[in-house]
């Protein structure tokens, strides 16, 4: 009888336990279900922290968090985390994020805010979960809405799992993340060309910049460039992107600064591209009249990723950069905050300063048409290593260009039309423009000879005009020295 109700009284207990711990569960089932379809964002990320943090002080596990952003500077594992997570949705997933660029093949997936993920390393479980926290800033200036709030939001991951492996995390785990998150961006990535997303850089760094697929199709091979400089340009970058070693070594950022320079249509677009799709890099296109001050442009450069081209067309007229001190300009108006301007020592701070250390494998390319009006701070190496000099279309450039463009490496007017691109002075843009307008291999080719005969009268009527115009305005000196002559005869003789 003993033993028959103290079994009985086992069960009992047991039966309380299960059912506890089932209402318990369900409880917490259900209140997750209300937050997430009825709290407001803002206080479900602060609602989930709290139910985790209960149940924590009861468990052997620990928790690691994984900022988006460590300061200005983005976090390497969030990003790696990101990618990799999206490979190992479980069953119980109830939420995910999918995307698919309209000239994409694949569909990026990821984790949606407040989701959890389970992952199994090396017989170790991993629990992930997606925090985001909505913020309101008023702390930016919006020149179009003085008192607007800027919505924004935070995020970060939760890595939990059992407390003796944590040095097995830190020095395996995440490293694995990292190289496996590599590799599958390298397998599907598609290249993009990046613009500041004005309206968003005062929040969220991660919104800085706003992509769209670059669909750009030159190559070295299709570039009007002489083989002499395509080689050296292509040896350059060979070299760059395997000494991150000896960048390390000698203390220098692991940064390539290129000028490109040169009359306009001569290919600078074209070789940027070329540059860009050679080393599987995304490209930054920065427009610095847009930028308002040198804080801002602190901003946007350190959002940009590791294994990039930044780009500056037209610097030599963008932006006034003669003036190395930021001075600020008080805005007319009623009491709008000051404007400061982008100074060339803002700007050289980042390509050759100490913020220029903040990232990996970059490469800072400027354009101008006219070198000459650079300040010479910007043409020292170490700020712009290579000089690139996009002359007018020459001999071997066209070959290229009729190679490309017409399917002909040789024909019987190639001589004639190399003699006349050695004086017309006509850009890549132009030669390829006449080779696309008739169908016809022969008036192709005539009216291109036909062009250059008018682009090289055009040049010699310029140079005898610009020729005349300095003689009359000698001969007009010649005229205003003698007649200063003979008035100062007169003068001595009165």
């Amino acid at each position: 009888m003993d033993i028959s109700s103290s079994t009985e009284t086992k069960l009992a207990t047991a039966k309380i336990v299960l059912s506890t711990a089932a209402s318990v569960a369900a409880t917490a089932m259900l209140a997750r279900s209300i937050a997430q379809d009825f709290m407001p964002h803002e206080f479900q990320a602060y609602f989930f922290y709290k139910i985790r943090n209960f149940f924590g002080r009861f468990s052997s596990q620990l928790t690691m968090v994984v900022d988006e952003f460590d300061g200005y500077t983005y976090n390497e594992i969030y990003g790696a985390a990101e990618t990799y997570l999206g490979s190992k949705i479980s069953p119980s997933t109830q939420r995910l994020k999918v995307s698919k660029p309209e000239k994409e093949n694949e569909f990026t997936v990821k984790m949606d805010r407040n989701e959890e993920i389970v992952d199994i390393f090396q017989d170790v479980k991993f629990k992930w979960a997606l925090v985001c926290t909505h913020v309101d800033s008023k702390d930016h200036y919006n020149s179009f809405n003085h008192t607007a709030t800027l919505r924004s939001e935070v995020r970060s991951f939760e890595v939990s799992f059992p407390k003796e492996h944590k040095e097995m995390v830190l020095e395996s785990y995440f490293p694995y993340i990292v190289k496996v998150a590599k590799s599958m961006v390298q397998e599907k990535k598609t290249l993009k060309i990046f613009t500041v997303d004005y309206e968003h850089m005062y929040g969220n760094l991660a919104d800085a910049w706003k992509p769209v697929n670059l669909d750009h199709p030159a190559t070295f091979d299709t570039l009007a460039l002489d083989t002499k400089d395509k080689d050296k340009i292509l040896e350059d970058l060979e070299r760059f992107v395997k000494r991150r070693d000896y960048y390390r070594k000698v203390g220098k950022a692991w940064k390539r600064g290129y000028l490109l320079y040169g009359p306009p249509g001569t290919g600078k677009s074209s070789l940027i591209a070329a540059m860009a799709n050679y080393l599987n890099f995304d490209i930054y296109d920065l427009e610095l009249t847009e930028v308002r001050c040198n804080s801002d442009l602190r901003k946007v450069l350190i959002a940009t990723a590791n294994r990039s081209i930044l780009v500056v067309e037209d610097i030599d007229c963008t932006i006034e950069l003669q003036d190395r001190i930021a001075e600020e300009r008080a805005t007319p108006g009623l009491g709008y905050p000051p404007q400061k301007q982008v100074t060339l020592s803002g700007l050289l701070n980042f390509i050759d300063g100490l913020w220029s250390s903040c990232g990996d494998e970059r490469i800072i390319v400027f354009t101008t048409n006219h070198i000459e009006k650079l300040d010479p701070a910007l043409l020292r190496p170490g700020r712009m290593d290579v000089h690139v000099h996009m002359s007018y279309c020459t001999p071997c450039g066209f070959k290229f260009l009729a190679a490309n463009y017409l399917g002909i490496k040789d024909h019987v007017l190639f001589e004639e039309i190399e003699e006349l691109i050695k004086t017309a002075e006509v850009t890549p843009a132009e030669v390829a423009e006449q080779l696309m307008r008739s169908d016809e291999l022969e008036t192709v080719l005539k009216e291109l000879i036909e062009f250059l005969v008018d682009k090289k009268k055009e040049k010699e009527e310029k140079a005898m005009a610009k020729m005349n115009e300095k003689e009359s305005r000698v001969d007009k000196e010649e005229e205003n020295v003698e007649k200063i002559d003979k008035e100062e005869e007169n003068e001595e003789e009165n």
